[in-house]
Order: C-alpha cells, then structure tokens, then sequence
C-alpha cells in the first residue's frame, strides 16, 4: 500500500486540498468568522495555507518540514467549539471528496483530525 502521502497526491495534491479547505472554511458559516480576517491579508493567508501545507505533507509521511506552532501553540486562546470543530472536519471530508481520495484514504484523515481534537477545542 502506498503512504497517506501519495494517497493524497504528494505535495500537488496536498497543496489543491489546501486550496479548496481553505476556500470551505472561508464560505462555511460556521467557522468563516475566524478565517474572514486571513481573506483580508493575504501575506498572512499565503503564510497559513503554507503552515497547513507543510503540517499536512510532513504528517502524511512526505518531504516538507513543519516549523510553525504546535496545535495547542496556535489555537490557544481561540477558544474553538465542538461545533466550529466538527465543520473544519466536514470541509476537510468535503475537500477530500471533491479531489476523489479513496474512501480508505478519507477515514485515516478523519482519524488524525479527531486524534487532533484535544489539541484544538477549548484551549
């Protein structure tokens, strides 16, 4: 079986996924409110989306390297709801669906997004 990293199509794939996240949370009401000030500085917005990319290749078993805050580092303060986290969930499964990432491959992102949970909610 090939890594969760070919699986979602190296760092191209990777890079297409973060678009179209990134594009969800910022229409999706329920979570559009943290990710509308990132829309209005796009420096910062290509930093995130770059963050995002690296986090999910590195994780995923490829070649980029992580150096931005750990989870519980860069959502302290934020004070997520279960509700704001379950709708990032659902425009990553969303986004995941639109690139056509096999149904194998889908439920091993949902688990590390739940393995994630208590390093995002209510901190």
């Amino acid at each position: 079986m090939s890594s969760l990293y070919e699986r979602l199509g190296a760092t191209e794939g990777i890079g297409a996924l973060v678009d179209t996240i990134v594009g969800y949370h910022l229409a999706n009401p329920t979570i559009a409110k943290r990710f509308g000030p990132l829309a209005q500085d796009p420096e910062r917005m290509k930093t995130v989306a770059q963050h995002l990319c690296d986090f999910l290749e590195e994780g995923a078993g490829g070649v980029a390297r992580y150096t931005g805050k750990s989870m519980p580092d860069a959502h302290f303060g934020m004070n997520i709801s279960g509700d704001e986290f379950l709708a990032a969930v659902d425009d990553i499964m969303a986004a995941l669906e639109k690139h056509a990432i096999d149904e194998q491959t889908q439920k091993d992102v949902l688990a590390i997004c739940y393995s994630l949970k208590p390093q995002v909610v209510r901190l």
